[in-house]
């Protein structure tokens, strides 16, 4: 029987990259996503569990959470991927403010927090270590003058890790991947990727596949 591994945010880039090799190596994906996209029916035709979860939409998260629980006893890993980038207004930072980091912090800290707590038993019912996986970004390290909410909302997630891991051990490892910027998106114009890459500590663009070989390093040999 194959590993169940849990990911938010299989949508597009990252988490459908991610869930689409996990399941070319054999695992069993449940997968969220809000919005959907004719690719995912490639997730679907190879086996991965999808089901459509807004996380601002008060119950989503709850019945998602009671779907796993009755169709899932056990579950090799969690990997919080979905995210939402929203900025500031430019013009007068204070428009909107409340709602953003409100935003902000319910998909990047209290969304994980309640998944982690809810399906405990999930992840320490099986005979092997299993993993928690926060995608972070290299952002709450540092600060953004744009992104202020989103930045701090990391940073929870970062602390999250923290206290999950002194919670689950030793039965769950828990850990962060903290990438800085992995793609650009197709609408990005070349200024603005000029622009983007004299941010960066390394020039250039990379990939999803740096950030999918390190959680598989993670599942594989264990941190």
């Amino acid at each position: 029987m194959s590993e169940t591994i849990l990911i938010t945010g299989v949508g597009k880039r990252l988490g459908f990259a991610l869930a689409l090799q996990l399941l070319t190596e054999g695992y069993k994906v449940v997968g969220t996503y809000r919005s959907d996209y004719p690719h995912l029916q490639l997730l679907r035709d190879r086996g991965a569990d999808l089901q459509q979860v807004d996380f601002y939409q008060e119950g989503s998260l709850a019945n998602f959470l009671d779907y796993v629980s009755q169709e899932y006893r056990e579950l090799r890993a969690i990997i919080h991927n979905a995210s939402d980038w929203k900025p500031e207004n430019k013009k007068d930072p204070r428009d909107n403010a409340a709602s953003i980091m409100n935003q902000m912090m319910t998909v990047h800290a209290t969304v994980p927090y309640l998944v982690n707590l809810t399906l405990k038993d999930q992840l320490t019912s099986g005979d092997k270590t299993s993993d928690v996986i926060h995608i972070s970004d290299y952002v709450a390290e540092k600060g953004s003058k744009k992104h202020i909410a989103y930045a701090a909302s990391k940073a929870a997630l970062n602390n999250l890790t923290l206290s999950f891991s002194a919670m689950l051990a030793p039965e769950v490892k828990v850990n962060t991947v903290s990438p800085a910027m992995l793609k650009f998106n197709e609408h990005d114009d070349e200024a603005y990727k000029a622009k983007a890459l004299q941010k960066a500590l390394i020039p250039t663009e990379a990939g999803f596949e740096e950030v999918i070989d390190g959680i598989k390093f993670i599942l594989l040999v264990g941190i």
